[in-house]
């Protein structure tokens, strides 16, 4: 890690998610790419990255946002705006009056939740595209937590479980398998769905194909994307929706850290002002060991550590790293790819505080602080 190559790290507060515009930037005209040679729509799934400061600039590229529920309706209408799309497992009683306020398109997770609701919809003063997501048992996923089509899947209906009776009113259909997948995964996806429901698109307006879509890594195949999509689009007709939230964010931000201490029991360990289970929880679900600049794997460089969090968890443990020279108390690390299922997922678990956010703005070489969390956070989401 050079000054060079992060020029706000020492500028930041710690720790601190820095999300940087000229990559997201970047991110966007290979989305818009994608929408310009197919006619697809792509928007922003608020499940993986919801910083609404950043709103502005994504909303230049995509068309619209997709929520799964109430107040990620609520925030896609008031400061993304655009098309609001909703997804919910389930929708609550007391909470759909005040969604059909916000969203365009509303997808049910069943018939039964269809049946029930659609009085409702019809009654609304103004139009809502509806509907229904669909299960094409198929999936490449290999994480059974992310899994959307694994066996007993709650997500979607199955083809047994499909009535086509019960359309009228339904404008499209959706499903979501992918999980940080090439466009291989989607082809396998939609060979899944032609078989097993494509017989019901016929008068369809739309095809959502979910998320999970890592568009904008280097290695994704955008020309079978978009092949994927045309014949889609030629085969029935329709409006082709992609809505990733991991994409739009991938490798835009960092989080910037710093060793408090260093401690030993067989080996060394140092404590950092960050935590993997209130900070980064992906690490521990997932999990994954995220990528740390400067750092090798263990062994690959003289010093090797194994960093802890914050909290009081025995498992809040980050991963072990090795490192060209010793760890010292006070010195700054920073962690890739920090932006998606961060902030949306962390919390204030053991009181410890959430990081602050920054936005740094490479043109200008300047760090803007957005937001930083203090007492009154923790305090304030209890009673």
């Amino acid at each position: 890690m050079t000054s060079a190559e992060f020029p706000f790290a020492g500028q930041a507060p710690s720790p601190c998610y820095v999300c940087d515009t000229g990559k997201l930037a970047a991110n966007l005209a290979k989305l818009d790419l994608v929408q310009q040679r197919t006619g697809a729509k792509i928007i922003l799934a608020f499940k993986g990255f919801a910083m609404w400061r950043l709103f502005a600039q994504i909303r230049q590229v995509l068309p619209g946002a997709t929520a799964s529920s109430l107040d990620e309706a609520r925030l896609a209408r008031e400061e993304f705006g655009g098309e609001v799309h909703v997804y919910c497992p389930a929708y609550r009683e007391d909470e759909f009056a005040e969604m059909l306020g916000y969203a365009d398109h509303l997808v049910f997770n069943s018939f039964s939740q269809w049946q029930r609701f659609r009085g409702r919809v019809a009654a609304c003063p103004r139009p809502i595209s509806c509907g229904i997501r669909v299960n094409p048992q198929y999936s490449e996923v290999e994480v059974d937590l992310y899994n959307p089509c694994g066996r007993y899947s709650r997500l979607g209906v199955t083809r047994e479980h499909f009535r086509p009776e019960q359309l009228a009113g339904i404008s499209g259909l959706h499903f979501h398998a992918l999980c940080e997948q090439n466009a291989d995964a989607l082809a396998g996806t939609l060979a899944a769905f032609h078989e097993k429901f494509g017989e019901f698109m016929a008068g369809m307006q739309w095809l959502n194909l979910g998320g999970g879509h890592h568009i904008t890594r280097p290695d994704y195949d955008l020309d079978l994307l978009c092949r994927l999509i045309d014949d889609a689009q030629q085969r029935y007709g329709v409006q082709v929706y992609l809505e990733p939230g991991e994409a739009i964010a991938l490798n835009i931000g960092v989080l910037v850290a710093t060793v408090l201490d260093i401690v030993e029991n067989e080996i060394k360990i140092a404590i950092l002002d960050t935590s993997a289970a209130t900070h980064m929880p992906d690490v521990l679900e997932m999990p994954y060991r995220p990528h740390l600049f400067g750092a090798g794997e263990p062994g690959q460089f003289p010093h090797t550590y194994r960093l802890g969090g914050l909290s009081c968890l025995a498992g809040d443990i980050i991963g072990d790293y090795s490192f060209p020279q010793p760890l010292k108390p006070g010195q700054r690390l920073i962690f890739g790819d920090m932006a998606h299922y961060t902030m949306v997922k962390n919390t204030t678990f053991n009181g410890v505080r959430l990081p602050s956010i920054a936005i740094y703005d490479p043109a200008a070489d300047q760090l803007e602080v957005v937001r930083r969390f203090g007492y009154e956070d923790y305090r304030n989401r209890l009673s």
